[in-house]
């Protein structure tokens, strides 16, 4: 199978290795989120690749991911915790998708969904302990937890769970974890003493996950940990595999004199005769504008700089004087696992003041993703299947 002009491959092995690793950081189980259709690597892959390995539930923010990942035949318990007016609570009923719920109105709303269905929603109620971000707000949790009562005695809801955001789970020993934690406790205290006991409770990120394991509650809830990236890079990879790499076909190569510039403006002219290549990978693809001069890509094994500016559809590469060893037709590795010094998503993000979640969840475009159960060179090649990023 030809391989597509650019190309973001999925390792779904590699997504099971990194599950593996999360489960030996914790006794509790593992919620895996798979919100932004899985950070770019699709949200029904990643999950079905997650829950083989051990993962127990799936999050993710809106209801219309929920309702997606059901759609393509995922069965596993999943929560979804972000909600405008127009959210289809109805259809999170009727589809079994817990609602995460973060204010009072949000509860009625729910509340009268369920009414409506004639059975019960589950609902995991969100407590803002000091991200200050959605999460119920301190002065309104008198009046949610006894809502959440009331709505748990007239069996309109089933209080599956408690959880919160924190603020600092990259910097482990940081006071405002511990301080969180026990607004937490507080918060989960004052539900049981008004008959409102959520069936489960969960804090912890990737971050915590990994590095504060007295966080964790009934669930952990890792998402970037999940795809190979560290939440916490200052302190190394903790044995996780990246899950995605970002390839492209070399189109053309061209032979250029010193002193040419290359692409819009000409912020590069060739200092020498050189070889150039071009791309098939813009910003409307996901690489950012910004990495204009800061991209190296890596061509059977050889590290080449991005010359010029990148374009919409396209960029170019310096491959030297001598071409490099490059031909029409070879595949450009825009980042990847780093295998032989090859360029990551966190060196993209770093070059541009960014973090390698924006990096891995913003390929887009023409970007086809393929999957394929072990990394890529090994024999199993009939496990590998594609599909468009826009593809539902």
């Amino acid at each position: 199978m030809n391989s597509p002009a650019l190309e973001a491959h999925v390792d779904l092995s590699a997504v099971a290795h990194n599950v593996e690793i999360l489960r030996s950081h914790t006794t509790a189980q593992v919620m895996v989120v798979v919100k932004a259709d899985g950070y770019g690597h699709g949200a029904a892959q990643v999950a079905r690749a997650a829950l083989a390995a051990g993962a127990t539930e799936l999050g993710v923010a809106t209801i219309d991911e929920a309702l997606a990942v059901r759609r393509d035949g995922v069965g596993a318990p999943i929560l979804a915790w972000m909600h405008s007016r127009g959210s289809d609570f109805a259809g999170a009923i009727d589809a079994d998708v817990q609602i995460g719920v973060s204010s009072p109105r949000q509860l009625d709303a729910v509340v009268a969904a369920a009414r409506v269905a004639r059975r019960p929603a589950a609902v995991t109620v969100k407590i803002d302990t000091g991200l200050a971000r959605n999460g119920v707000a301190p002065a309104e949790w008198d009046q949610l937890a006894a809502g959440l009562a009331k709505a748990v005695a007239e069996q309109s809801i089933v209080l599956r769970g408690a959880m919160t955001h924190l603020v600092r789970g990259d910097e482990p020993r940081h006071p405002e974890n511990d301080l969180q934690a026990q607004r937490f406790d507080e918060a989960v205290a004052d539900l049981i003493r008004v008959g409102a006991r959520p069936q489960v409770q969960h804090i912890s990120n990737s971050a915590a996950t990994l590095m504060r394991p007295d966080l964790a509650r009934d669930l952990v809830r890792p998402g970037i940990a999940v795809y190979g990236r560290s939440p916490a890079p200052d302190r190394g990879d903790f044995g996780l595999r990246p899950v995605m790499t970002l390839s492209a076909e070399v189109l053309s190569l061209k032979k250029i004199k010193a002193g040419q510039g290359v692409s819009y403006s000409h912020t590069w002219v060739a200092p020498r005769d050189t070889t150039v290549a071009l791309l098939p990978a813009g910003y409307a693809d996901g690489v950012p504008r910004l990495m204009s001069g800061r991209l190296r890509v890596q061509i059977n094994g050889r590290g080449f700089p991005g010359v010029g500016r990148v374009c919409m559809d396209q960029m170019v590469v310096d491959v030297g004087p001598d071409g490099g060893g490059v031909a029409e037709g070879d595949r450009a590795i825009l980042f990847g696992t780093g295998a032989g010094g090859g360029p990551t998503a966190l060196d993209w993000a770093e070059a541009i003041g960014s973090i390698d979640y924006e990096i891995v969840s913003g390929i887009r475009g023409r970007t086809v993703r393929t999957y394929s159960a072990e990394p890529v060179g090994t024999s199993d090649t009939g496990s590998r299947s594609t599909q468009g990023i826009g593809a539902p």
